[in-house]
């Protein structure tokens, strides 16, 4: 008889959006949106050991991890939950998580959502569900719009409220610098703003360049096809963000986003070597909190144990 697994590691990626539609604010108080997700290589990591029945504890590590809920207030410990109550048939089961944060909080790169992905993952194979990943992403949507995608990685396309993902073609890799801000940009603000600047949203077209340009693999043609409708707000919000990308620019970057609700910028270099030239100089620069060069598309949510 098999010894019952004890300890489950799991890696799961930050995302960028490499396009992000957003539409007007509708009656159920959700936006629409059509994105291009990218998942890359800046990881948050998350241990479950088995607990007592009923039991579901969480601890977190790493900057900021402080300012976090560690209570069901936590998408991980909601995930958790979700588990048991949807693949258990009603069993009581217990865990113990700490998750080792690296992702920025409240940075626009799902890292919330990416610790939940983890969380599911990693309790179904702890206590032996034999969920597969189909199940986990439709669980996963329930939790919120960007989980789904933290669970498959890679590159995908978003719509509905985002959690409607399918995976996109991508050849070869990126090579992004990321600017990580200090502070953290609250992402119902950004929407807030959004809609007193485009109370009519934008469109919500599907972006075919932006596709064929990641199917052909050349990074040259993806940058002029990046897009994201929360920039001018988050700009609004964090008017310092507009000189972080105007460096990038003027330091050789391809192309410079917001990514997602910000504050994070990314900016898409043309190869390696120009990826670390850019990250040298943004650095002497000083004009983010943390400067880490990353690559994409990666795997989504990974067993490591």
């Amino acid at each position: 008889m098999d010894k019952p697994i004890s300890t489950v590691r799991v890696r799961v990626p930050a995302k960028i959006n490499l396009h992000l539609g957003v539409g007007a604010l509708g009656d159920d108080g959700y936006h629409r949106l059509t994105t291009v997700f990218q998942a890359v290589s800046l990881y948050d990591e998350l241990t479950a050991e088995a607990a007592e029945p009923g039991v579901c504890e969480l601890t977190m590590t790493g900057e900021g991890a402080q300012e976090l809920p560690t209570d069901d207030r936590n998408l991980a410990v909601r995930a958790a939950r979700l588990v048991s109550q949807r693949f258990a048939g009603g069993e009581p089961l217990g865990v113990r998580m700490t998750i080792k944060k690296a992702i920025p909080i409240a940075g626009g790169m799902a890292g919330g959502s990416a610790d939940a992905a983890a969380a599911l993952l990693a309790c179904s194979v702890l206590w032996d569900l034999d969920a597969d990943v189909a199940e986990l992403t439709e669980v996963a949507a329930e939790l919120g719009s960007d989980v789904p995608f933290s669970v498959l990685g890679g590159t995908a396309i978003g719509t509905g409220r985002g959690a409607d993902v399918v995976p996109a073609l991508s050849r070869g890799g990126l090579h992004w610098v990321l600017a990580i801000s200090a502070g953290g940009l609250s992402t119902p603000a950004v929407y807030r703003r959004f809609d007193e600047l485009e109370p009519a949203g934008c469109d919500l077209a599907m972006p075919t360049g932006l596709l064929n340009a990641l199917a052909g693999g050349d990074p040259v043609a993806v940058a002029p096809h990046l897009r994201n409708d929360l920039t001018a707000a988050a700009v609004s919000l964090d008017p310092a963000l507009q000189q972080t990308l105007d460096a990038g620019l003027e330091h050789g970057a391809l192309a410079a986003l917001v990514s997602g609700s910000g504050p994070t910028c990314a900016f898409l270099s043309r190869n390696e070597d120009d990826a670390v030239e850019l990250a040298a100089r943004l650095r002497a620069d000083a004009v983010a909190g943390s400067v880490r060069r990353v690559k994409g598309p990666v795997p989504g949510a990974r067993l490591l144990t």
